[in-house]
């Protein structure tokens, strides 16, 4: 089956990768599994051999035969011929409490879909996802550095993250430009910082990194109004009782978790005794 550029399709093909990304989840007999992407079934096919039951989601109505054909006589697999972003994971498996997601993603649906998994994370144990390396770089970057944004803030205030290896271009078909990583995500049991509002603390972060390069200051007068914030004249007083209080003029990129946190419960009280 040709692959589909605009659904973003490299599928895996071998060289290894398939059998250490299996390791890494390494399933237990009859565990329920929740893939997305099979694609031509690298990794339907050893987890399936580890004796996982395995629901596979997969978009591409033309990959939906040959996938049919390969496990449609396994008990243990089933298939879902939709768009992962619109599938309600908890439903999959309702009986089993939480079960562990394994997935190929296209750059262009890593985001959303990854925030799609976390939003689910109350029956989701871990997620193993393969996805481009930046990206990966992105999800466990520092305080301080390029790489460090909303999506960093995302994961880290809901997961544990750790990189687990790299996948070269020459482990897919067709071979893609870039290199690949695999990373494991685990949800916490509780937010990373305490938050009184997390809809708050996440629109707080949006606002933020809406714009990179303008400082602290800039960008949350521009988000003024999405933040409860009513009028910019109360930033100078929101910053300075945000913990120790947060110089304006630095930039998004510099704030820890702690800090985000802490702003977030400044706007919150601001707003709490604007009422």
């Amino acid at each position: 089956m040709r692959p589909k550029r605009r659904l973003g399709q490299n599928f895996l093909v071998g060289a290894g990768y398939p059998e250490r990304i299996v390791a890494a989840v390494s399933p237990g007999a009859d565990e329920p599994i929740i893939e997305i992407g099979p694609g031509e079934g690298a990794l339907t096919a050893l987890l399936l051999a580890r004796g996982a039951r395995v629901t596979a989601i997969e978009i591409d109505d033309h990959l939906i035969p040959g996938l049919h054909r390969l496990f449609g006589n396994n008990p243990r697999f089933a298939l879902v011929n939709g768009d992962a972003l619109d599938i309600d994971f908890c439903r999959i498996f309702p009986q089993e409490g939480k079960v562990r997601v394994v997935a190929n993603l296209p750059y262009y649906i890593s985001t959303p879909l990854l925030q799609r998994l976390i939003a689910h994370r109350h029956c989701i144990s871990e997620m193993t996802l393969m996805l481009q390396r930046e990206v990966v770089d992105r999800i466990i970057a520092d305080p301080g550095g390029r790489d460090y944004g909303y999506l960093t803030v995302l994961v880290s205030f809901y997961c544990e993250a750790s990189r687990l290896f790299d996948v070269p271009p020459g482990a897919f078909r067709p071979v893609p430009k870039v290199t690949s990583s695999v990373v494991r995500l685990r949800p916490l049991a509780n937010p990373a910082v305490a938050v009184r509002d997390e809809d708050l603390f996440l629109s707080l972060t949006r606002t933020l990194f809406a714009q990179r390069r303008k400082t602290i200051h800039n960008n949350l007068r521009a988000g003024a109004a999405a933040l409860g914030l009513g009028t910019t004249a109360d930033l100078p007083a929101v910053l300075s009782s945000a913990g120790a209080g947060i110089d304006g003029h630095r930039r998004a990129e510099t704030l820890s978790l702690r800090d985000l946190a802490s702003l977030a419960e400044a706007i919150h009280q601001r707003g709490q005794t604007d009422e």
